[in-house]
């Protein structure tokens, strides 16, 4: 048995117990937290509880758990008192009982001290001459309370063993981080009126801002964004967007947390490691302010499903490391006249551009008629990329965004603005609308559904460079020579020749014959394949995935 439930009715400390007893257990352990009649120099004269429940249960059943698998004990149990309490209620009771009472007395501390840290439990206390208001509990095993613990032994070679620790924990107010966010959203948990009063959103910060007022807030009210990727650049655009008052965020992104990505993508936390981003940015984003309607859309963007997904917004916003989107974000964008905010990194530089096809205003396409191939310019995983660049971008993408719902002057316009955060210089260039883009028209091969399949048909797999050798393929890898030394190509017959030096001048490559490029990922060498069909040599391909690919299928 280990369970943990809320009351509402008063707790009889015997009756818990017995659900703990179990013949094969000799150690017993028992917390108690009783509600006081002081503190900090406040006399208290009750006690009022609320959970957002849904949540709390679900990760105070996780603390259970962890309990149970870290010091062996046979049962645990936790019951947490809602509602208003009196003075000399009990507020909190935890049981743990095992074969041997060291196990026990272990479990139960760390159950009370994992509630009280983790657990979405709020209280107000009533003083004489007031109230504390409702308060985030982070200690909220015994706040306010007289803790008592119980440690009884019952081993038939030992004696009755009976202790107490008197502890007056509290602490009002302050910061409560939790990492319950996993699994639901304060959101929709149900609040009594007095703490919605306290917890409302707060604007006039902002409000006081003449270009704002309450008209500018009533539009951030109903204004929906899309915001496409929720890395580097998403996080401070989702985050600012929220606290501003944005009626709706949509938030795509397929990609799962990884460890390398929390440099820069300081939102989340290494415990949040292997969950889709797009979810724990959902949720964060309705921490901060429940008035956001936050739309979470675990997917990658695709000619099929972008349409649909721009058409329900006023604005976007590209936080993508890759062209394809871009392009794409672009084409859709001009098609349905909505305005899209970009912004592209490379280390310590980027450059913003804002596209207002509903204001006749120049496209990506204006400036680069043909897609940019993704790899020929390396992303944050390869090019490298400190924490701040991308929060600085993403920052200012996320003002162009309010400049636009607001329509406050200075926005971007016709200008890409350029930054070296190095040397913090800045430049702008002038972009017109290209005469030969004037319908800024949708290049079709790249939008309409089941242009994936060219891409398909240029990469392919093997189970090992051997075989694509034995098909009449010659292996072209194209990685720099460091990587090279690092991880050296897994075939005595494959040619060397770096990327850049292939696009350069594809010498030494006949027309006639098959090649298969390899990178480390085989994001570079598709971008490279691409180029090179492009130019003739249709007998070039990539190895799907990269080595990497090919050394996980070797495991198998």
């Amino acid at each position: 048995m280990n369970t943990f439930r809320f009351s509402h009715e008063p707790l009889d400390p015997a009756e818990l117990a017995k659900s703990l007893r179990d013949p094969a257990c000799g150690g017993y352990t028992a917390f108690e937290g009783w509600v006081r009649n002081h503190n900090e120099g406040h006399n208290v004269t009750r006690l009022e509880y609320e959970a957002f429940e849904p949540l709390a249960i679900k990760e105070a059943e996780r603390i259970m758990a962890e309990a149970v698998e870290r010091f062996g004990i046979e049962h645990a149990a936790c019951v947490h008192r809602v509602g208003s309490l009196a003075i000399g209620d009990l507020a909190v009771w935890v049981g743990a009982s095992a074969r041997h009472r060291d196990e026990a007395f272990r479990a139960c501390r760390y159950i009370i001290d994992e509630v009280k840290h983790r657990v979405p439990i709020w209280k107000k206390e009533h003083y004489e001459n007031g109230d504390s208001g409702w308060v985030n509990c982070e200690r909220c095993a015994a706040p306010g309370a007289h803790t008592q613990i119980e440690h009884a032994h019952h081993e038939h070679d030992h004696p009755h063993e009976h202790g107490h620790s008197h502890a007056h924990e509290h602490q009002r107010g302050g910061s409560h981080r939790h990492h319950a966010h996993k699994h639901g959203s304060p959101q929709s948990g149900p609040l009594v009126h007095e703490r919605v009063a306290k917890l409302v959103p707060d604007y006039s910060r902002q409000m006081v801002l003449k270009e704002v007022g309450a008209t500018g807030q009533a539009k951030l009210r109903s204004s929906r964004v899309l915001v496409v990727g929720c890395g580097g650049l998403g996080v401070p655009v989702l985050m600012y967007l929220a606290g501003a008052g944005v009626g709706r965020l949509g938030l795509v992104d397929a990609d799962r947390l990884e460890p390398s990505n929390l440099h820069r993508q300081t939102l989340y936390a290494l415990g949040d490691v292997g969950e889709a981003k797009s979810v724990l940015a959902a949720e964060h984003v309705r921490a901060l302010n429940p008035d956001v309607d936050a739309r979470a859309y675990t997917l990658r963007l695709t000619p099929e499903n972008a349409p649909e997904l721009v058409s329900q917004h006023d604005v976007v916003v590209d936080c993508t490391d890759n062209f394809s989107t871009k392009f794409l974000l672009n084409d859709v964008c001009v098609r349905l006249n909505k305005p899209v905010i970009f912004s592209s990194l490379y280390q310590y530089e980027g450059q913003l551009q804002v596209v207002r096809p509903d204001r006749g205003g120049p496209c990506l396409r204006c400036v680069w008629p043909e897609a940019t191939r993704d790899g020929v310019v390396g992303n944050c995983a390869e090019a490298g990329v400190l924490g701040p660049v991308p929060g600085v971008f993403g920052s200012l993408q996320a003002l162009e965004a309010l400049k636009i719902v607001l329509d406050l002057p200075g926005q971007l316009g016709n200008d890409l603005l350029m930054m070296d955060l190095l040397t913090l210089g800045t430049s702008r260039l002038r972009v017109r609308r290209a005469a030969s883009c004037p319908d800024h028209a949708v290049n079709e091969a790249r939008t309409k559904p089941g242009a994936s399949a060219a891409v398909a048909k240029i990469e392919l797999t093997f189970d090992s460079l051997d075989e694509a050798e034995s098909q009449g393929f010659q292996i072209v890898d194209i990685r720099e020579a460091q990587e090279l030394i690092d991880l050296p190509t897994p075939s005595g017959n494959a040619r060397h020749i770096p990327m850049a030096d292939l696009l350069q001048g594809p010498s030494g490559l006949a027309a006639s014959e098959k090649y298969l490029l390899v990178c480390a990922s085989g994001k570079r060498s598709l971008a490279a394949a691409e180029e090179l069909r492009s130019r003739g040599f249709d007998g070039v391909y990539s190895l799907r995935g990269g080595l990497a690919a090919l050394a996980r299928r070797s495991l198998i």
